[in-house]
C-alpha cells in the first residue's frame, strides 16, 4: 500500500507541473491585463505598477520567477485586492467552499444511496422508473438553471428560506448544499442501482434469501459492501468536482467562498489569483482521486493482491 501511494504522488508531480505551465501561459495570452482599467492614469504610474508585480519582464522570467516563489509557498500578491496575498484570498474562501461541499455530498449520498437501492430492489417497475427518471432529469438540469427555481419556489413564493448569504441564519446553508449536491446524488442513485443489481444477483445473496433473512438485512449486512465500491471510486472526482464547481453556485447565492473569487479574478485579469485557485484546485482533485484509490484498494482485496505485485 505505501508503494502504491508513493508511486500514485510522484504522477501527480508531471500533471501539477503541466498545470501550472499552461494555466501561466493561457491567462498572459488572452486579451487585455489587470491594469487595463487604469488607462487613464499617467504612464509613469502604469510602468510602476507592471514593474512592482515583475510583469515588464520577459514571459520566460515571469514563470521562473513565479515557480521559484511558489516552491517556497508564495503564490504571490492580488493584483485587484491591494494588500492582499493569494495566500490569504484562498485562506480566506476556502472554508467556506469546503463546507458547502461538505453539505452537498451528504446530500448527494443520502439520496443517491437511497434512490439507488431502492431502484434496484424491484427492476422495470414504477419503483424503479420513478427514482431513476427523477435522477435523470437531476443531471439533465444543471446548477444556473437549478439554483434559481429553487431560490424563486422556496425563497420568494414560499419565504422559507433565505435567497442569499452564507451563515447568517441556519437555513441559508439548506438552498446552495441541494443546489450543488443534486446532479451529484444523481450520478450516485445511478451507480448505486447498477451496482446493486448485480450484487444483488448473486449466489451468496440467493442462499440468505433462502435462509429467511430479512430484505433489510440482506441490503445492510451483505449486498452493502460490494454495492458501494463503484460509489466509493465516483467519492472522489465528486469530491473534487464540487470543490472546484462551487463557483456558479456561489455566485448564485453570493457566498464568500473560493469559487466566487475565482469568478472574480477571472473578470479582472487577476493573474495570481487565477493561478493560485487553479494550482490548489487542481492538488485538491489529484488528492481527492488518490484517497478514492487508497480507500477502493482497502476495500477490494483483489486490488490489494495486484498493488502488491506491481510494487
Amino acid at each position: 500500500m505505501l508503494a502504491f501511494i508513493i508511486r500514485r504522488s510522484l504522477q501527480a508531480i508531471p500533471v501539477i507541473l503541466v498545470v501550472i505551465t499552461v494555466t501561466f501561459f493561457m491567462v498572459r495570452a488572452a486579451p487585455g491585463g489587470p491594469f487595463d482599467e487604469e488607462r487613464t492614469a499617467p504612464p509613469e504610474v502604469l510602468r510602476a505598477l507592471n514593474a512592482q508585480y515583475n510583469l515588464d519582464a520577459p514571459a520566460w522570467k515571469q514563470y521562473t520567477d513565479y515557480v521559484i516563489n511558489l516552491l517556497k509557498g508564495d503564490m504571490g500578491p492580488s493584483f485587484k485586492f491591494p494588500g492582499r496575498s493569494v495566500n490569504e484570498i484562498i485562506a480566506d474562501g476556502f472554508p467556506v467552499t469546503l463546507e458547502l461541499s461538505f453539505y452537498a455530498i451528504l446530500i448527494a449520498l443520502f439520496i443517491g444511496l437511497i434512490a439507488g437501492v431502492i431502484a434496484s430492489l424491484r427492476p422495470n417497475t414504477a419503483q424503479d422508473y420513478v427514482p431513476m427518471s427523477t435522477a435523470m432529469a437531476g443531471i439533465c438540469l444543471p446548477n444556473f438553471v437549478l439554483g434559481p427555481l429553487l431560490i424563486l419556489c422556496f425563497g420568494i413564493w414560499l419565504d422559507w428560506v433565505p435567497v442569499s448569504g452564507w451563515g447568517y441564519t441556519p437555513g441559508d446553508k439548506i438552498l446552495p448544499a441541494i443546489t450543488l449536491g443534486s446532479t451529484y446524488a444523481a450520478y450516485i442513485a445511478r451507480i448505486t442501482r447498477g451496482s446493486m443489481l448485480e450484487v444483488l444477483s448473486q449466489d451468496y445473496i440467493r442462499t440468505a434469501r433462502a435462509k429467511g433473512l430479512s430484505t433489510f438485512r440482506i441490503i445492510t449486512l451483505h449486498a452493502s459492501r460490494g454495492g458501494i465500491v463503484p460509489v466509493i471510486s465516483f467519492l472522489g472526482p465528486a469530491l473534487a468536482g464540487l470543490l472546484s464547481g462551487s463557483f456558479v453556485v456561489e455566485t448564485i447565492f453570493q457566498i464568500p467562498g473560493l469559487g466566487r473569487f475565482y469568478v472574480q479574478a477571472a473578470f479582472n485579469r487577476d493573474y495570481t489569483v487565477i493561478l493560485g485557485c487553479t494550482i490548489f484546485f487542481s492538488v485538491l482533485i489529484i488528492l481527492f482521486n488518490l484517497l478514492a484509490d487508497i480507500l477502493l484498494v482497502w476495500l477490494n482485496p483483489r486490488l490489494r493482491q495486484q498493488s502488491r505485485e506491481r510494487g
